[in-house]
């Protein structure tokens, strides 16, 4: 016999207008806001290298975690997409959560010690929404990111201003969105298709992978995902290395940079921490600063909370390219 699951027929399903949200509007940096940028010359170096990128044609590729959104970047990421500065975004499922809240009411963020305790986390009922999406998207053969995108714009939802996936529809951007199944709120509700999920998300990897294949002379940016990010780009990297070593070409020269809040600025992050201390385990050192850039990649590390590093870095590409 097969093991019991469970029914979520049971659920308790409440409007998104009965929840307490943590984040509105209030929280978005505007291209034209004025930016007071942190002291850290490696963001100017990063820049330099983004914009010698994109000279030469070579893919520029943002990947994040959700709080990359929470911290009010989006309409930042969308403006530099709008440039054609950033050629990729890629997030992670809570990400496009995020996003369409904020595009579709206008808030998002819910405090887990407030609705763990009556078992109400993630139970609502307009961003289960994102499940029928899914089956959209698997049905079409698309993307994940990519049907997200065109479905908001085609419904003008009404914060279309603050969504990377809907400027991705706009500018021509992918934009993908990498799941992991029972990691999101979504994957509670009974709407939710584990297999149309998976699919969609498949065929975000391989969009993904394309891009990736650009990455020679280009840049590889990875924002607050210790665990997503560095798995997603490290396979998609054997993958497109696999098919460029057939023909005697090599995806090896490119900058990889990592912005997140663990104090590595001390260290040097061109070498690998010693096995079995914390720092080994840290994926984005050894994966993104040492493992894929060692046959003649460079790297950067930049510590700090991405409400300030990711608007200092946004000024430094405005100041190059000011169109």
């Amino acid at each position: 016999m097969p093991h019991k699951q469970f029914d979520r027929a049971l659920l308790n399903i409440k409007p998104l207008g009965e929840r307490v949200h943590d984040l509105d509007l209030s929280i978005m940096k505007r291209p034209g806001d004025s930016v007071v940028p942190l002291n850290k010359p490696q963001i100017g170096e990063l820049a330099d290298a983004i914009m010698k990128a994109r000279e030469e044609d070579a893919a520029v590729i943002l990947m994040m975690g959700a709080h990359m959104i929470r911290a009010g970047n989006g309409p930042l990421i969308a403006d530099l997409m709008r440039r054609g500065i950033i050629t990729h975004v890629a997030m992670n499922g809570a990400g496009a959560i995020h996003d369409y809240e904020l595009t579709l009411i206008g808030q998002t963020c819910e405090s887990v010690a407030r609705y763990i305790s009556e078992g109400q986390f993630g139970l609502w009922r307009e961003t289960a929404r994102l499940n029928d999406y899914a089956r959209v998207a698997a049905e079409s053969g698309h993307g994940f990111g990519e049907t997200l995108g065109r479905l908001f714009e085609e419904q003008q939802l009404p914060n279309l201003a603050v969504s990377v996936l809907a400027a991705g529809h706009r500018f021509n951007v992918p934009v993908t969105v990498h799941v992991a199944i029972g990691q999101d709120i979504i994957h509670e509700h009974p709407e939710c298709d584990g297999a149309a999920t998976g699919a969609a998300s498949y065929s975000d990897f391989l969009i993904f992978t394309e891009s990736v294949s650009s990455l020679e002379g280009g840049v590889f940016m990875n924002f607050g995902t210790a665990v997503m990010g560095p798995e997603v780009y490290l396979k998609a990297l054997a993958m497109v290395r696999n098919v460029a070593h057939q023909s005697g070409e090599r995806i090896s020269d490119f900058t990889t940079a990592v912005f997140d809040l663990v104090p590595l600025e001390d260290e040097d992050v061109t070498r690998e921490a010693p096995r079995g201390t914390p720092g080994y385990f840290f994926r984005p050192w050894k994966t993104i600063l040492v493992r894929t850039v060692a046959d003649g990649g460079k790297s950067i590390y930049v510590e700090g909370d991405h409400a300030r590093t990711f608007p200092t870095l946004f000024h430094h590409l405005s100041s190059q390219n000011p169109v």
